[in-house]
């Protein structure tokens, strides 16, 4: 059960939350058909987590009815990924949009205070991996937690990596970003107590093919502990990043 429908619960049983309020929230349509898309007004209920959009082959008209409809309906963040700057330049005549033109993502609303029960920390291994790197971060903040940055520390020197254990040994959940060979995800899961999140990144020469040799290193680690994503997929990993550093409160709730 949702963290959402969990307090609208205890407020009905402590008496702050009516009856007839809390059916009336249960009643609302679980979606609502906007033409182009149906926006799905109950993930959160579900989830505990509210609908992400995704920008690549939305047209601005199309992103600013979705974002309308989302805060129409209580939404008060809405993270939009794969946003290019031309569209985010025409969404924010509409809207009060905020763009991060390296992680391709645009955020409306306030960024919430971070209640997570630890922090995320988001490692490269170079700064080609930067815009995979601030998807996840920006994801990952967006939902609620405290993220840590350490960017261009690869295993081509491996002592920038070592310089800062107190991070990795400190950390709730890793994000291991690297392309190339893909070997970072595997010295941090080596050094690391906590889930390590792997993510191939399309950066490197011919026979990287794009990433797939970092995947398929990724996916053939010998540390426990670490999981992999698809390629490029930031949003992914911050996304899964943040329901680990939240399963406490879900237990306790």
């Amino acid at each position: 059960m949702s963290l959402d429908i969990r307090e609208l619960l205890e407020g009905v049983k402590n008496g702050t939350v009516s009856v007839d309020e809390a059916l009336l929230k249960l009643k609302m349509k679980p979606f609502e058909d906007i033409g182009f898309a149906k926006v799905d007004m109950h993930r959160k209920l579900r989830q505990g987590t509210a609908e992400v959009i995704y920008g690549a082959g939305k047209t601005p008209e199309q992103i600013v009815g979705i974002v309308e409809t989302m805060l129409k309906n209580g939404q008060n963040t809405v993270l939009i990924t794969r946003l290019s700057e031309e569209t985010a330049e025409l969404v924010g005549k509409s809207l009060p949009l905020n763009y991060y033109k390296v992680a391709r993502c645009g955020i409306i609303g306030q960024m919430p205070v971070p209640d997570g029960i630890g922090k995320v920390l988001v490692v490269t291994g170079g700064t080609s991996d930067i815009p995979v790197a601030e998807e996840a971060a920006l994801t990952a903040e967006v939902l609620g937690n405290e993220v840590v940055r350490l960017y261009d520390v690869g295993v081509a020197g491996l002592h920038r990596l070592l310089a800062h254990l107190d991070d990795i040994m400190s950390a709730s959940v890793i994000i291991a970003i690297a392309g190339m060979e893909g070997a970072l995800a595997s010295v941090i899961g080596g050094l690391a107590d906590c889930p390590v999140i792997a993510v191939p990144t399309s950066v490197g020469y011919g026979a990287s093919f794009n990433g797939l040799s970092a995947l398929l290193s990724m996916l053939n680690s010998c540390a426990s502990g670490v999981s992999v994503v698809n390629i490029d997929n930031g949003f992914g990993a911050g996304y899964l990043a943040n329901m680990i550093n939240h399963l406490s409160r879900k237990k306790e709730g």
